[in-house]
């Protein structure tokens, strides 16, 4: 995947077929739902009687019931099955939905449309975990960001094709409601010829006795998935970018018409920008992450989605125009290009938020239990998305305006965001890494693939500055264990840093003999938990830039645990402000400035029985060569 685009998945019948299914599947939802909300919106006297607002909040909700009550059903059925024969039946039913919709286009039936809306959510309940773990079963590790990132991408140039299309058709004088009908049906029968192409997808759980009580099944899914606890607040998370999403995207509608005074094309153009966002932000996760699950993108997505929105609600105050405007006379307003640029930034860090939450849970969580973590997920999401509908419907009772519902979901998500990362220090620390490596430091990583996606093992490294952690961090594709001089670990700030990466303090025996064994007890255990270790074997910083003898501590840990041994190398990290040097009296190194090239090389594993402090040295040493 280092090697190709994302895009070369697109040429591949393990990723194409099942692309353009779940693309055709977002198109047609959006088609449909789009030319709903558009009739009801601007012509709803034609309609029914009931408030327009109140069915712009009500039909969204209406949507996403199912998942509520199937999605346990739903991820059982995704395990048990094979995948491809699942999804063709789940097209088939899209089918039927989209001529029981037609007969309500054709006939002015508004509740036949609310029910195919309802038919519609079974529908994408169904798919929802066949979408997600079908990927990690025909993609590599190192696929799964960038391909997830296309799946993003697809649904949400799915939804912005299908809000163009549903909107254009909706309003053509005076085919527009049988336009809609008749497309609708031919986009779900070309879904259904795509799903004949889908490969062979083992069920992961083909014995898996189904449990038909939605409410005990979706109690177990929640507390099964609960146990692993960075998947279950990945769920959380994912959940609450739906629960963000549904706010905003509800009031689009309304705030086309009402308080920007535009026609359908103003919506289409703020639903346009929205989903091109989206798709940007999915896209750039694997450019950003280099190839492998980066999650420490998911607080800067969450940074970015509350400044954002709290910018569009400051760029809403400061829109003037009262005459009603379409699309063209809109964008040559007074501050609609804020307003544009305001959605599109929260449509991007929205995707750079939410795919590789997707990618945590791919890769976390139990193969054999995919789809039914998936499926709890859906529930969580319809939980969240159902309080949304509530919530927007109840700031709108209390005279909310739309830029004051913006407003408040901004900050709400900042509360979120910040309650979260601090359950899961991971994602804050990843973010730090992230940043340190594509800000201060330009690092290149070396055949850190050699570093295993799973199991216990022993990093070794040269120590170089009290940075060195943290660029490890950044480019190891999963979390690591860092063992580390306690005076190191008690330094102000960076100490809380390795406590909350849960990193191993250690002295020596003639300093503090308890906290030197009670360090190889922890590393001990550690291992045995299948995490990854790493230890530094010099025992302190080199002050000259030169490999200190590495001391014997590593052969007491394999000792005790005998995992295979990776030496790596930290190249031109020493220099730098992080760096000691004791040629002045601040004993730090100015040689280096910001944006330093630097490298970290992975060399290859070492069977335990081959492993002494001196193979290592050379091991370390042949690695680091000569740097330039």
């Amino acid at each position: 995947m280092s090697q190709q685009s994302q895009f070369s998945l697109l040429a591949q019948r393990r990723f194409a077929p099942f692309f353009w299914t779940q693309f055709l599947g977002a198109f047609n939802d959006n088609v449909f739902k789009t030319a709903l909300l558009t009739i009801l919106t601007f012509d709803a006297l034609h309609w029914t009687e009931v408030d327009a607002g109140l069915l712009t909040n009500l039909i969204p909700g209406l949507f996403i019931l199912p998942f509520l009550l199937f999605s346990a059903t739903a991820g059982q059925l995704a395990d048990k099955l094979e995948k491809g024969r699942l999804a063709r039946m789940v097209k088939v039913l899209e089918i039927v939905i989209m001529l029981i919709a037609g007969a309500g286009w054709m006939t002015h039936n508004l509740w036949l449309l609310i029910g195919a809306v309802v038919g519609m959510g079974i529908h994408s309940t169904l798919f929802g975990p066949v979408k997600y773990a079908y990927l990690p079963q025909h993609l590599k590790t190192d696929e799964l960001t960038g391909g997830n990132g296309v799946i993003e991408m697809g649904t949400f140039v799915g939804i912005l094709l299908g809000e163009i299309l549903g909107t254009m058709l909706v309003v053509h004088k005076p085919w527009g409601i049988e336009l809609v009908a008749g497309g609708t049906f031919v986009i779900a029968v070309l879904g259904w010829m795509t799903s004949l192409r889908i490969p062979l997808s083992p069920a992961a759980a083909p014995d898996l006795k189904i449990n038909w009580n939605p409410a005990t099944e979706t109690i177990r899914n929640i507390g099964f998935s609960s146990k692993n606890r960075p998947v279950f607040l990945s769920m959380l998370g994912n959940s609450w970018f739906w629960f963000y999403g549904a706010i905003v995207l509800a009031q689009f509608p309304l705030y086309a018409k009402v308080y920007l005074h535009g026609d359908h094309s103003v919506l289409l153009l703020l639903l346009g920008v929205f989903s091109f966002g989206i798709g940007a932000g999915s896209l750039l996760c694997e450019r950003l992450s280099g190839h492998k699950v980066e999650i420490g993108l998911v607080p800067f997505g969450a940074i970015g989605l509350s400044v954002f929105g709290l910018e569009l609600y400051l760029a809403s105050v400061a829109y003037t125009n009262t005459t009603a405007v379409d699309m063209l006379q809109f964008v040559h307003q007074a501050g609609s290009h804020r307003i544009m640029f305001d959605i599109i930034m929260i449509g991007l860090f929205g995707g750079l938020y939410v795919v590789p939450l997707f990618a945590v849970i791919q890769t976390r969580c139990d193969p054999q239990h995919l789809s039914r973590t998936i499926a709890g997920m859906n529930i969580m999401n319809a939980l969240f998305m159902v309080v949304a509908s509530g919530f927007a419907i109840l700031m709108l009772k209390l005279n909310f305006t739309i830029p004051e519902i913006f407003l408040a979901t901004a900050v709400l998500n900042a509360l979120v965001a910040v309650y979260i990362f601090s359950l899961v220090p991971e994602f804050l620390l990843r973010f730090i890494a992230w940043m340190l490596i594509h800000t201060i430091y330009r690092i290149r990583g070396v055949n850190t693939a050699r570093i295993p996606d799973e199991g216990p093992a022993v990093l070794v490294c040269n120590h170089v500055s009290y940075m060195d952690a943290i660029v490890i961090m950044g480019c190891s594709p999963r979390p690591i264990r860092f063992v580390m001089d306690h005076r190191i670990f008690k330094i102000p700030v960076l100490s809380w840093i390795f406590r909350t990466a849960k990193a191993i303090p250690i002295a020596p025996a003639k300093e503090d003999p308890w906290l030197m064994e009670k360090a190889y007890v922890d590393i001990a255990q550690a291992l045995h938990e299948g995490d990854l270790v790493c230890i530094f074997p010099e025992g302190k910083l080199t002050a000259t830039g030169e490999m200190s003898e590495f001391k014997g501590g590593v052969m007491k840990i394999i000792e005790r645990s005998p995992v295979p041994v990776f030496p790596l190398a930290l190249r031109g990290l020493w220099g730098s402000f992080f760096s000691r040097d004791k040629g002045n009296i601040f004993e730090r190194s100015f040689t280096h400035g910001p944006f330093s090239k630097l490298e970290l090389v992975v060399g290859e594993a070492l069977e335990p029985a081959q492993v002494t402090p001196a193979i290592l040295q050379e091991k370390v040493m042949a690695l680091r060569g000569e740097w330039k």
